[in-house]
């Protein structure tokens, strides 16, 4: 079982001069659930290295067990500061594609072509894609075989508009996930904010908020063949 994690390399949260990039949770949550089940994680990056850690994600009122678990294991660490770059993966080296979110992806990974290529290529041969919180926005550009947007028609979530409102980023993100994905056609759906919610139609998995990260994860899990 192989499992492709794709990180933002994106570390600059508008012209605000603050700094973005992945959220610890929704990375470390899904890693040690692959990790546990016995899966062979390759992590990758547009630029390859150590990709930017949102600083705000590695506050205490935002620590989990997941992540107290990635403070304590050095080798999680190590791979992490050395992810390959994603020009160099191939779809059929792997079994599942999952995209941690934070606020990065809405930058560099939601205009990638190398990403957008990817998740085209996974969804063509049927194989499962994951992506939760802000990584949804992975899927602006994605289309299918018939030129549709990969996800009309399709039932998703992602980090609401008032989730968005509520972290006073709405005026600074290139665009609202909520926004996005029904503007592609997807039927949109989501709870309270903050609340976990996952929604999977066929092998397309998405997940709405960093509480929605081990659920996301584990339902991919599911639909890989073992």
């Amino acid at each position: 079982m192989k499992i492709l994690m794709v990180l933002t390399s994106h570390d600059q949260l508008g012209d605000t001069g603050k700094k973005t990039g992945f959220w610890l949770e929704e990375f470390a949550a899904p890693y040690y659930i692959f990790k546990d089940a016995g899966a062979e994680v390759t992590l990758a990056s547009p630029k390859g290295g150590q990709p930017p850690l949102d600083p705000k994600s590695d506050e205490p009122d935002f620590q989990t067990a997941a992540t107290e678990r990635f403070h304590q294991d050095p080798a999680t660490q190590q791979v992490l500061a050395n992810t390959a770059k994603l020009t160099d993966m191939d779809e059929s080296d792997f079994d599942a594609i999952f995209y941690p979110g934070g606020h990065g992806p809405l930058w560099d990974l939601a205009e990638d072509q190398k990403s957008i290529s990817l998740i085209e290529e996974f969804y063509a041969a049927d194989k499962p894609i994951g992506a939760v919180c802000h990584a949804p926005g992975i899927f602006r550009h994605t289309l299918r075989k018939d030129g549709e947007p990969l996800v009309s028609g399709k039932s998703v979530t992602g980090f609401t508009n008032t989730e968005e409102a509520a972290v006073e980023l709405v005026d600074i993100v290139p665009f609202l996930v909520e926004d996005m994905l029904k503007d592609k056609g997807g039927n949109y759906s989501k709870k309270g904010d903050w609340a976990p919610y996952v929604v999977q139609d066929g092998k397309l998995v998405t997940g709405q908020n960093p509480a929605s990260s081990e659920e996301t994860a584990q339902t991919l899990m599911g639909l890989i063949p073992v």
